[in-house]
C-alpha cells in the first residue's frame, strides 16, 4: 500500500465517479458536450463533498482534446498534467491564506495571459469567502468583464458569506451531504482495492462519524489502518472514535419512552462510569430521538438509517405520542455541558423531566403514585387490556356496530346497549365508545394510518342535531379532516358504527383541553385505573 492518503488517492478522475452528485455531474457534463460553458462557477456545500475534485474535473474536461460525452479521457498529457497538480495552466488558489486585494491584482493581471498548453486557464479559489472585501471588488471586475480563454471556478462552505455581486455572475451549483450508504459503498471499494478487511458494521460507524464527508470518513479509515493494521474490528473503531456507547443510545431511548426511571439512571451512570464523552452521547442520543421523531411522523424518506435500524425506530415510536416525543427532543437538544463536562447531572435531569411528565393530549391525564413512578409507561397497557378484557367475545374480534346495537359494560359492571339506529344517542355515550370508532378506522385514507391520525388529533366535543363537533388540537389535523375526501371517510365510519348519519364540524381547541369529568368518572376504563391506584388530575385550560 502507497503512502498517499486516500483522499487523494482515490479521488474521482471523471464527473461520472463523483460519488453523491448526480444533479450537478449531469449539468456539467452535458455543458461540456455541447460546448455550452460559463465563464464562472461556484460550488457551494459543507467540506468533502466533492467541490474542489469537481473543479479539477472541469478544468480536464474543458481542455481534454478527446473528451466523450463531457468526460475527459484521463490518458493524454493535459489530463495526466492536471492530475498530477503540473498543469501550468490550471491555478488553484487557497483564499483563506491569500485572501487580500494584493493577490487578486496579481490574478488579474495573469489572467490577460493566453493559456500556455490548452484552451482554457482554468483558476479554482477555494473558500472565497474568506476574500477581504476590497479583493471582492477586484475579482469581481474580472468576473464581469473576462477575458475569452479564462474559466474561475469558486469553492465555498459558506455561500452566505459571498457577496451577492459574485454570487450573480456565477452559475451557482450547490452539494449536498454524502449518506451513510454512499460513503460505506466507497470505503467497502476502498478496503477491497487495499486488502483491508473489516466488518459491515465498522464501516457503518465510521460513515456515521464523517456527518456526509466523505474525505473524513476516508482519513478515519486510514487513521484506523495505522493503529490497527489490516484487519479492522468494531470495538476498535468505537474505541478511537469515542463511541462505545451506540448501543446504549438505544438502551436510553427505550427507557424513555417507557418511562422507565430506574433503568435510565443505571444507563447515564454507567457512561459515566466508563469515562465516556457525555457530550457526545447526547449529541447521538438526540440524532436518535430525531429518528423516532420521522419515524413517528411518517417520514422515515428522511431517515439515512438501515432496514434493520428503521424497522426498530418504527416500533418503538410506536409505543409513544408524538408530543412525549417532541417534548423529550426539546428537553435533551436543550441542556447545557459548560458548567461541567463530566457531570451526568444535565442527562439525569432530562430524563426525569420527560418520563416524569403525566401523559398529555390524547392519553388519560393519570398520574402514578410516587412508589410507582417507573411505572407510569404501563398505565395505558392496563387500560387497553382492560378494556379489551371487559368486552363480549364479537366486540373483541373487532366492533361490528353497524347493526344499531353493541354492548358495553357500564360502571356497576352490567352489560348496556349503545344507542342504534331507533333510539338518541348522547355525547358522553359517543365518548364512550370513541376508541372503538378509532380502531374501525385501521386501514383507512391514502396511507391506511387514519386511525393514527385521529387518535391522538382530536376528541367528540359536543353533538349538535346530526352534527358532531370535533375538537382539534392543531390547525394541521383540523384541516386534513376538512378535506373532503378524509371528511367523507369519518362521516360514512360515523354511520357504520353508531348506526345512524353524523356530519361533523371540526373547531380548534386549547391542547390541554379534557372532557367533563362525569362523563371520565363514569368511564369503566378510567374507574379500572382508580381501582389500581391511579388518581386523575385536573388541569386549568
Amino acid at each position: 500500500m502507497g503512502s498517499e492518503v486516500f483522499y487523494r488517492k482515490w479521488r474521482p478522475q471523471t464527473l461520472r465517479e463523483v460519488l453523491g452528485q448526480e444533479p450537478v455531474t449531469r449539468t456539467l457534463r452535458h455543458a461540456v458536450e455541447t460546448g455550452k460553458i460559463a465563464h464562472a462557477y461556484l460550488f457551494c456545500g459543507p467540506r468533502g463533498t466533492g467541490k474542489t475534485s469537481m473543479a479539477r474535473i472541469l478544468a480536464k474536461a474543458v481542455n481534454c482534446p478527446h473528451q466523450t460525452g463531457g468526460e475527459p479521457c484521463n490518458a493524454c498529457e493535459i489530463c495526466r498534467s492536471i492530475t498530477e497538480g503540473r498543469a501550468l495552466d490550471v491555478i488553484e488558489i487557497d483564499a483563506a491564506s491569500n485572501r487580500g486585494i494584493d493577490e487578486i491584482r496579481s490574478l488579474r493581471e495573469k489572467a490577460n495571459y493566453a493559456p500556455s498548453l490548452t484552451r482554457y486557464k482554468v483558476y479554482i479559489i477555494d473558500e472565497v469567502h474568506m476574500l477581504t472585501e476590497a479583493a471582492c471588488n477586484a475579482l469581481l471586475k474580472t468576473l464581469e468583464e473576462p477575458p475569452g480563454h479564462v474559466i474561475f471556478v469558486l469553492a465555498t462552505t459558506e455561500a452566505h458569506k459571498v457577496i451577492a455581486t459574485i454570487v450573480s455572475r456565477c452559475q451557482r451549483f450547490g452539494f449536498r451531504r454524502l449518506g451513510q450508504t454512499e460513503i460505506m459503498g466507497k470505503l467497502k471499494l476502498i478496503c477491497d482495492k487495499e486488502g483491508i478487511q473489516t466488518e459491515p458494521d465498522s464501516l457503518k460507524l465510521i460513515a456515521r462519524a464523517a456527518t456526509g464527508s466523505l474525505r473524513d470518513a476516508e482519513n478515519i479509515l486510514q487513521q484506523m489502518i495505522a493503529f490497527y493494521g489490516n484487519r479492522i474490528e468494531l470495538d476498535q473503531v468505537q474505541v478511537e472514535l469515542g463511541m462505545g456507547w451506540d448501543s446504549r443510545v438505544r438502551q436510553l431511548a427505550r427507557c424513555l419512552v417507557r418511562r422507565d426511571v430506574p433503568a435510565g439512571l443505571r444507563v447515564i451512570n454507567s457512561l459515566n462510569t466508563d469515562g465516556a464523552d457525555l457530550r457526545q452521547f447526547n449529541l447521538g442520543f438526540v440524532e436518535y430521538l430525531r429518528g423516532l421523531l420521522l419515524a413517528k411522523s411518517r417520514c422515515e424518506e428522511a431517515l439515512d438509517v438501515t432496514g434493520e435500524d428503521l424497522a426498530e425506530m418504527e416500533n418503538l415510536s410506536a409505543e409513544v405520542p408524538l408530543d412525549y416525543l417532541l417534548k423529550a427532543v426539546k428537553a435533551f437538544s436543550g441542556m447545557d455541558f459548560r458548567s461541567d463536562n463530566y457531570s451526568a447531572l444535565p442527562l439525569e435531569l432530562a430524563l426525569l423531566s420527560c418520563a416524569l411528565c403525566p401523559p398529555t393530549g390524547q392519553e388519560q391525564l393519570i398520574a402514578a403514585k410516587p412508589s410507582n413512578v417507573s411505572h407510569l409507561g404501563n398505565v395505558a397497557e392496563v387500560l387497553e387490556e382492560t378494556e379489551v378484557a371487559a368486552l363480549p367475545d364479537k366486540e373483541r374480534a373487532g366492533p361490528d356496530m353497524a347493526s344499531g346495537v353493541s354492548v358495553a359494560p357500564d360502571p356497576d359492571g352490567v352489560a348496556t346497549e349503545v344507542p342504534g339506529k331507533e333510539t338518541g344517542q348522547s355525547i358522553d355515550s359517543l365518548r364512550s365508545h370513541w376508541r372503538d370508532f378509532i380502531r374501525s378506522l385501521r386501514g383507512e385514507g391514502s396511507s391506511g394510518n387514519l386511525d393514527a391520525f385521529l387518535r391522538s388529533a382530536c376528541d367528540p366535543i359536543d353533538l349538535e342535531d346530526d352534527t358532531l363537533v370535533l375538537g382539534f388540537y392543531y390547525s394541521f389535523h383540523k384541516e386534513k379532516i376538512e378535506d373532503a375526501k378524509y371528511r367523507h371517510l369519518v362521516e360514512k365510519k360515523l354511520k357504520e358504527v353508531f348506526g345512524r348519519p353524523y356530519k361533523i364540524r371540526c373547531v380548534l381547541v386549547d391542547y390541554k383541553r379534557d372532557v367533563p369529568s362525569e362523563a371520565r368518572t363514569q368511564n369503566p376504563l378510567v374507574e379500572a385505573a382508580l381501582k389500581m391506584g391511579a388518581t386523575i388530575r385536573e388541569e386549568e385550560s
